[in-house]
């Protein structure tokens, strides 16, 4: 899971000055989908591949930002009914499945051999996934902020965690409306995905709201909208979501670590917050067991910010590391 891009911290600066991509554009992918790609910084630089959270968040400009742009070919997409892929916020044949062999249809598109998959949040259950399955194209994984995508996952950030910030919780709680037997995530689902539009604005404004009161570690406003299209691509971003996690995003978190434990020998380095309270530290603890070998970094005083200063600090160093790997990796 991941919130809405993170507000910039002025006293975060990113590592590298903003870039714009060299190539970009459409690859169909079957099904009425189409995935929008785009590739920055070297062209003949060691190729990575950027992963986003969500799940349904899409690419951000600062994510061009992470990565030495004379060292590596930065290669980003947006998922299926994801940012600019199209159509927006389509359910239909958008599945974790879906989603690998789209990234492999990518790497084929683009004529790249092997190359570094980075994910944080839900994008680090999909690095997994794909790893897991196309290990012979990977040259090392970076995974910051694990989602295990299980229940347990989904009971701590809807249910649980409302102990830490009751009245926000409470909030969320009354924008999903159902029988209140019923647990809330499956209320907040239906509302959603519903075709109700104003109770699906609504869940949607308060889904926000709590993902930054717990991303930020205080009581955070509901957002309220530019504008129709704003609104619109927030409710396609969130629809994408529900169905998602509805359904433990295809995986669940006894399945996803069984596909981490493939991995085998390939160089793994796991980034988390201590402070992180969307996905809790222990999810990267489970999963440094389940990679033999793989590096584990619990950063303190971040959560899960990715833009967080320590957490940045964290990831270049995890990227220099996979950077010498790679390098050293024989053809």
């Amino acid at each position: 899971m991941q919130a809405t891009d993170p507000r910039p911290d002025p006293a975060s600066p990113l590592p590298f000055p903003p870039i714009e991509p060299w190539q970009s554009g459409w690859l169909a992918a079957g099904d009425g989908h189409a995935l929008h790609h785009e590739q920055c910084g070297n062209p003949q630089g060691l190729p990575v591949l950027i992963l986003h959270g969500g799940p349904g968040s899409g690419c951000s400009p600062r994510m061009r930002q992470l990565f030495d742009p004379e060292r590596f070919r930065i290669v980003l997409f947006d998922q299926r009914g994801c940012g600019r892929s199209t159509p927006r916020g389509e359910c239909a044949h958008n599945t974790t499945a879906d989603l690998v062999a789209d990234i492999e249809r990518l790497r084929l598109h683009l004529g790249i051999e092997r190359w570094l998959v980075v994910g944080g949040s839900w994008g680090a259950a999909l690095a997994i996934a794909y790893a897991a399955q196309h290990r012979d194209a990977c040259l090392g994984a970076i995974l910051r902020g694990v989602f295990l995508t299980g229940r347990a996952d989904l009971e701590w950030f809807f249910v649980s965690a409302g102990e830490l910030f009751p009245e926000s919780w409470r909030l969320l709680d009354e924008a999903a409306p159902g029988d209140r037997e019923r647990a809330l995530p499956d209320r907040l689902f239906d509302a959603v995905l519903g075709d109700d539009i104003t109770i699906a604005i609504e869940a949607v404004r308060r889904w926000v709201q709590w993902e930054a009161t717990l991303s930020d570690g205080s009581a955070a406003p509901a957002p309220e909208w530019a504008d129709a299209g704003e609104r619109d691509a927030l409710l396609a971003k969130y629809r994408v979501q529900a169905h998602y996690l509805r359904r433990e995003c295809f995986l669940g978190e006894t399945r996803l670590l069984e596909l981490a434990a493939r991995l085998g020998t390939l160089p793994v380095a796991i980034l988390h917050g201590e402070q992180d309270r969307v996905c809790r530290v222990g999810n990267a603890e489970r999963l440094h067991r389940a990679v033999p070998g793989s590096r584990l970094r619990i950063v303190p005083d971040a959560g899960h910010n990715p833009f967080s200063p320590g957490m940045l600090q964290a990831f270049a160093d995890a990227v220099d590391f996979l950077h010498g790997q790679a390098i050293a990796a024989p053809r």
